[in-house]
């Protein structure tokens, strides 16, 4: 295996097998260290959107004095951090690809050899460190996150409106008995809450349509059922 990867070094000397498996080794060593790296900046976002997210949870929930704005303030925060950790996602898929390049093309092939098994692999990698280049775009980062963690967080503010007891102070427990009256309950200051209702189902929709109907993505599933 490493004979067939030998390869000349920078001044034109081709490279031992000893050698090229040592610099392959260290490589992946550095790409995995990057990637890790990258994978703990996704987790701070995503922990960040959570505390976000429950410490409004507590604040509006706790009484009905609590105006049902701090969860649409809310709404904006997370929406913030989303499109941040699509960016970070953007970098941590490029030094994940390198990784599953080596783990599929390089150790799966010395563990379990396959024939004519993707032998350009090396030309890929090459390419990506002289031009390194995003491999996915931003909408299908923000797909991607949304369908992982996002999506469940934006549903809250549903709870509150529908729930009049959540709302005013002496109201029965359960859930409000008309639509009319969560859009009435949507108000906020001189907004109707037509309006807001209209505006937030209009989020909604557009952040489902970008989880769920981006064409041609394959996701971090594209080989194999596990994901990083």
């Amino acid at each position: 295996m490493a004979e067939a990867l030998a390869a000349p070094d920078p001044i034109g000397r081709t490279l031992s097998s000893g050698e090229l498996v040592t610099t392959m080794s260290h490589f992946h060593r550095a790409e995995i260290l990057r990637m890790t790296g990258w994978r703990d900046r996704l987790d701070r976002t995503s922990n960040w959107a959570i505390t976000v997210v429950a410490a409004m949870l507590s604040v509006s929930l706790s009484a009905a004095s609590a105006h049902h704005g701090v969860l649409l303030f809310a709404m904006l925060l997370v929406l913030l951090l989303l499109w941040i950790e699509a960016r970070r996602y953007r970098f941590f898929d490029v030094y994940r690809a390198r990784v599953r390049q080596f783990e599929r093309h390089y150790f799966a092939q010395i563990i379990s050899p396959q024939p004519d098994f993707a032998s350009d692999w090396l030309l890929v990698v090459g390419e990506s460190l002289r031009t390194p280049k995003f491999l996915i775009s931003q909408r299908v980062a923000l797909a991607r996150r949304l369908r992982r963690n996002y999506i469940h967080m934006l549903l809250a503010w549903i709870l509150k409106l529908s729930t009049p007891s959540l709302l005013t102070e002496g109201v029965r427990i359960g859930f409000v008995g008309s639509v009319r009256e969560a859009v009435t309950s949507a108000a906020l200051g001189p907004i109707p809450g037509g309006a807001i209702v209209v505006l937030v189902a209009a989020l909604y929709a557009g952040l489902l349509v970008t989880a769920f109907l981006v064409a041609g993505d394959d996701g971090e599933l594209s080989f194999g059922d596990v994901h990083v």
